[in-house]
C-alpha cells in the first residue's frame, strides 16, 4: 500500500472524531516529553555489561580446571616415543613397500 495514501486516510479518520473531554489537558505533550526524556540505548554499554558479568564465571571455570590439572594424579609415561611415532607417520608414504605385499 502507498504510504502517502495510508497517511491521508489516517489523518482523515482522525479529523472526523473530536477529542473526548475525559482526556486530561496537555496529555499528548506530557507523553511526548516523557518519551524524549528517556536516554537512548547504548549497545556498546549493554555488550560491555554482559561481558563483565561473564568474566567471573570464566575465571571460576579456569581456576577449577587449573586446580584439576595440578592436583590430578600423574599418569605413567607413554610406552612409545611420540617423536618416533610422528616421524613414522610423516614418512610412511615415502618408504617403499615390498612388491609381494601389494595386492590389487
Amino acid at each position: 500500500m502507498n504510504l502517502l495514501e495510508l497517511e491521508r486516510k489516517l489523518l482523515a479518520a482522525a479529523r472526523r472524531f473530536t477529542p473526548s473531554d475525559c482526556v486530561p489537558y496537555a496529555f499528548e505533550q506530557r507523553v511526548m516529553a516523557a518519551l524524549r526524556g528517556r536516554p537512548a540505548v547504548d549497545l556498546c554499554a549493554v555488550w560491555a555489561r554482559g561481558l563483565w558479568r561473564a568474566a567471573a564465571p570464566c575465571v571460576g571455570v579456569m581456576l577449577l580446571l587449573a586446580a584439576w590439572s595440578v592436583f590430578a594424579p600423574a599418569q605413567s609415561a607413554p610406552a612409545s616415543n611420540l617423536s618416533q611415532e610422528l616421524e613414522n607417520a610423516v614418512l610412511a608414504a615415502a618408504t617403499p613397500e615390498p612388491l609381494a605385499d601389494l595386492t590389487w
